[in-house]
């Protein structure tokens, strides 16, 4: 779980209750500018001895500055009076870091800290506050900021900086959120103006650790990236090491678990490395929630029983806190209502003692949940509302408290109370991912409500409203895309007694599939229970299928056996059984239906249903039977059925570039393609990019939207843990061309990538195109997301506008990918709708001998809206 701003030596402080917030490692330094942090050799002179300590002391190890500054003071103390108080107020930092409050205190007692310079007089002042603080002495320690804010207004500028810092924690101690990054704002600037590159990379740090705290998790992001490449700078391995682990906390809460995972395991092993027991606790915790989410149990207690007998060891009462409060949710989810019953009762314990009420939220939010596992619907309840009602719960309990309380009213039977407070929940995370603004963590955010919007679809379905079910498992899908495209400005709350509920957009779904020519097949994977709806011009229909992981795991398998050239006819046993999990189930209602809608979810969006084998009469693959497209969402849908027709046939076409290095040589048979797409257009309506033109630029700064058709040739790329990296493959720009050298992009110092059209650049520039074509390995992309689907190329494109988008699944070969890609323009340009040319092209593949295997002919796929 998250932990609260760290000051010098008290590591991390525990989070206010918040769940996952584990990580957040804010730490405070009170440490005057830098002058220099090299010394190898024993120094003599008074300047020297003191940067080799402030080195070490920078560098993390605090036990060796704490006794260099100490043997310092001793040694000057006399002949240098003034680097001696250096030498002391450098003791008392390392003291302070090291959590030993009382001898801080002790220090600057004796002798009198009157005597010190003025110019370290804030800086003293600042560490006694602090100290003061930690010590739970508040008035004392108020009334000695008191005194910096005195000195600082008088014109002694030495240790501002720090004083800030100092009053941002014990604004932060107070749950003062806004005025504690305030604070460390002001910090920020003023080691900015100072140009004190150590105070600049605590500011953030801290900044970050209160940002998290705050919730503003993509905003913590930021600081906490440039904390971590301020610390990596200055060889300050222990504050670098803080700033991974506030990163991957911001992502896992962020719902990017995959980045974090990748970032805690690192952290984690640093920390072993560094034997910084204290962060490695932490690492541990971090990475037990993601093994939690996921649902492995044993590794998650592993973990998490591993970082609490570290800090019974340590008697680190925080740490045993975040690690009591996750083991009670852990041992309830393994149905150990005793276990967790424990747990939960010493993490509150520990909570309360600590005199933070926010600590004792998530315990007691715990608690509630053994209470409802239990069947004591009224002590649950009412700790339910508690919380929920909170004044200082984070966003993420409230919506947790409230998902709770109506679960508990379904069990008890009132439907009415259920449906109010799942929609408020829904309402809760809603508003928090409104508050996101880096549209990377847009996509991943939704992750954090899937539960929610899974646990009212199901509870939907029960009570005997599946259209209104499928109505909020719709409005759950391509929220960000939605968005991009501007189709959700209808979107709207109406108000309660006690907080605001969504109201999805209504829509028909037998008017989209009357509109659409087509049948929609609506999947929906649940934990416990999936759902298909078949939606006609004519009936809806809902058909129960297995539980979403059953599902996931076919289709897993079933992906392996495709990326081989094997026939999935002979062997694929997964082909045929997910044909009769999948589609038979709807197979009367398609009986009158050539053209299918596919509007998947969650693993679903890695299979092409066109390979699903039908059984009998004779053994063969759907497409034979249906023209499947693939769609994100029954509005995006609606959308693009109500689009504009251009009736151009502009052509935008580029590829065929240049090699850049080893990994991205020339493409064999890339011209051969050119030029078979080419003369399907006119050509006076194409505009070609080849070879060294054929670069980022020619797309982006060529007005793609006045062109309706463009297609790509070229490598892709496929970025898992950040998406919207993902991009085409195309020539250097000229400025970083070196023709002699094809690795030269590697060195060029003017920019590396820029043979890369991004998607996060595709996404900004507006489309109107009725089809774009990426010929390249993985262009629909390598990651889904909860609700969003595959996010790539494909998505990019659709993004901006793109009414249909092709793109391969997994990687190509240029033979067949050139056959299938002449067949298919040759039947658009007879005037075929994209869907029916790529079929046709694909069963002239199928039905020849040498590309028959679905490894050749379906790995693209057309994306639709």
């Amino acid at each position: 779980m998250p932990s609260s701003p760290q000051v010098p030596g008290t590591r991390n402080v525990p989070a206010n209750g918040q769940p996952g917030r584990r990580g957040v490692s804010l730490r405070f330094f009170l440490l005057a500018a830098l002058a220099s942090l090299g010394a190898c050799s024993p120094p003599q002179s008074p300047q020297a001895a003191y940067e080799h300590a402030k080195g070490t002391f920078v560098h993390g190890d605090l036990a060796t500055s704490q006794q260099e500054a100490e043997r310092g003071y001793q040694r000057f103390r006399n002949s240098s009076p003034e680097w001696a108080w250096r030498f002391r107020v450098l003791e008392g930092q390392s003291l302070l870091w090291s959590g030993s409050y009382r001898e801080v205190l002790a220090l600057f007692e004796s002798p009198a800290a009157d005597s010190a310079p003025e110019d370290l007089h804030v800086s003293i002042v600042a560490l006694q506050a602090v100290a003061l603080a930690r010590q739970h002495d508040l008035g004392a320690s108020e009334e000695k900021l008191r005194e910096t804010d005195r000195l600082c207004a008088a014109g002694i500028p030495e240790g501002c900086g720090e004083a800030f810092q100092a009053r941002g924690l014990f604004a932060l101690g107070q749950n003062q959120y806004a005025e504690a990054r305030q604070d460390f704002e002001r910090s920020l600037a003023f080691a900015r103006a100072k140009n004190d590159a150590f105070l600049e990379t605590t500011s953030l740090l801290n900044l970050g650790g209160v940002l998290v705290k705050e919730g503003r998790y993509d905003e913590a992001v930021d600081s906490s990236e440039g904390a971590y490449k301020a610390a990596l700078a200055l060889k300050a391995d222990d504050i670098a090491l803080a700033a991974q682990e506030n990163l991957a906390w911001s992502y896992y809460r962020l719902g990017d678990s995959d980045r974090a995972l990748d970032l805690m395991v690192v952290a984690e092993k640093r920390a072993e490395q560094l034997g910084d027991t204290f962060d490695e606790e932490n690492g541990l915790t971090n990475i037990g929630y993601v093994y939690l989410d996921e649902r492995r149990f044993e590794l998650a207690e592993e973990a998490f029983s591993h970082a609490l007998a570290q800090a019974r060891v340590g008697d680190r009462k925080e740490h045993m806190l975040n690690a009591l409060r996750v083991l009670a949710r852990l041992s309830l989810q393994m149905n150990d209502a005793g276990k967790a019953s424990e747990y939960a009762a010493e993490a509150l314990s520990i909570a309360h003692a600590s005199g933070n009420h926010a600590d004792e939220i998530y315990p007691t939010l715990v608690q509630g949940q053994i209470a409802a596992h239990l069947g004591d619907a009224a002590k649950a309840k009412q700790i339910f509302q508690a919380v929920e009602g909170d004044s200082v719960c984070p966003t993420s309990l409230r919506w947790e408290a409230q998902h709770s309380l109506a679960r508990l009213y379904e069990e008890q039977k009132q439907p009415v109370a259920a449906d109010r407070e799942y929609r408020t929940a829904l309402a809760t995370f809603e508003t928090a991912r409104a508050d996101v603004r880096h549209e990377d963590f847009r996509l991943s955010f939704v992750t954090n409500g899937a539960r929610i919007y899974d646990d009212y679809v199901h509870f939907l379905v029960t009570q005997g409203t599946p259209e209104q079910a499928l109505r909020w498992a719709d409005y759950s899908r391509a929220r960000t895309l939605a968005e991009g495209l501007g189709l959700l400005s209808n979107e709207r709350t109406s108000a309660d007694s006690r907080s605001n509920q969504l109201e999805p957009p209504r829509f028909d779904a037998r008017s989209i599939a009357r509109r659409a020519r087509g049948a929609l097949l609506f999947y929906w994977l649940g934990e416990k229970q999936s759902y298909l709806w078949a939606i006609t011009s004519q009936k809806t229909e809902l058909f129960t299928l297995p539980p979403g992981p059953e599902i996931e795991a076919a289709v897993r398998r079933y992906r392996t056996l495709l990326k081989g050239p094997q026939d999935a006819l002979q062997s694929g046993g997964d082909a045929r059984s997910l044909y009769g999990v999948l589609i038979a189930p709807a197979q009367s209602l398609l009986a009158q239906e050539a053209k299918v809608f596919i509007l998947p979810d969650g693993g679903l969006n890695n299979l092409n249903f066109e390979t699903l084998v039908v059984p009998s009469p004779r053994a063969h693959y759907w497409i034979e039977d249906a023209d499947v497209v693939n769609a994100s969402s029954l509005r995006v849908l609606a959308a693009s059925l109500a689009g504009r027709e251009t009736g151009s046939r502009r052509l935008l076409l580029i590829g065929d570039s240049v090699a850049v290095s080893n990994d991205y040589p020339e493409l064999p048979g890339a011209a051969d393609q050119m030029a078979s797409v080419a003369r399907n257009f006119a050509a006076t309506e194409q505009r070609v990019y080849q070879h060294e033109l054929a670069t980022p630029a020619a797309y982006l700064q060529n007005r793609p939207e006045q062109f309706s058709y463009i297609h790509f040739v070229a490598h892709g790329t496929a970025s898992r843990l950040s998406p919207l990296d993902s991009a085409i493959v195309l020539s250097k720009e000229a400025a970083n061309r070196d023709s002699a050298n094809p690795d030269s992009a590697d060195t060029d110092s003017a920019n590396p990538d820029s043979f890369k059209l991004y998607a996060r650049d595709i996404i900004h520039h507006h489309l109107r195109a009725d089809l774009v074509t990426i010929s390249a390995c993985y262009g629909a992309g390598e990651r889904q997301y909860s609700g969003e689907g595959l996010v790539g190329l494909a998505w990019a494109f659709q993004f901006a506008g793109a009414r249909n988008v092709i793109a391969a699944l997994w990687e190509v070969t240029d033979p067949s990918t050139d056959k299938l890609m002449s067949r298919f323009y040759q039947e658009l340009a007879k005037g075929a709708a994209p869907d029916a040319a790529l079929r046709t092209a694909k069963l002239e593949l199928l039905r020849g001998n040498t590309f028959h295997s679905p490894f050749y002919w379906a790995p693209f796929q057309l994306y639709t809206g």
